[in-house]
């Protein structure tokens, strides 16, 4: 593990990233598949393809929607932590497993996608991303 907060962060990006290609592996063969012409859509948007493309299809594209959305108020926190002297062992440790469980649901999201499942890895990276901005407040303050 490494001694700097940011590097979560690096590798949560890392993750996106991923998330993206296979998003974009899955979703255009399936597009292929349905008859889609990508090329006969001006204008459209990928919210267009939900009821066009079957439901594991659409669950990467989900994912890679959320890995842009509650993480970047991760990546803002670990930026405060960072710079005021936040960089601490536990607040290091709370990062990580912020991204651990982000992988972990965006890996159940995109397979399996139970929901009641995929709520509680919602909530224990939210509870994460909770502890470290109330840190980041108490170091930012300090």
């Amino acid at each position: 593990m490494s001694d700097n907060i940011l590097a979560p962060g690096a590798v949560l990006a890392l993750w996106t990233l991923i998330m993206l290609g296979w998003m974009a592996a899955t979703r255009f063969p399936a597009m292929a598949k349905a008859g889609i012409d990508i090329k006969a859509r001006p204008g459209g948007r990928g919210i267009d393809l939900e009821t066009l493309l079957p439901p594991e299809v659409n669950w990467k594209s989900h994912n890679y929607t959320h890995l842009l959305e509650q993480p970047t108020l991760f990546y803002a926190v670990i930026v405060f932590l960072h710079l005021s002297g936040g960089d601490v062992g536990y607040t290091r440790w709370i990062a990580w497993a912020y991204v651990a469980l982000r992988i972990v649901h965006s890996l159940w999201q995109a397979t399996v996608n139970r929901i009641p499942v995929r709520f509680a890895i919602f909530a224990l990276y939210s509870l994460c991303l909770f502890a470290l901005s109330v840190l980041a407040v108490i170091a930012t303050l300090g």
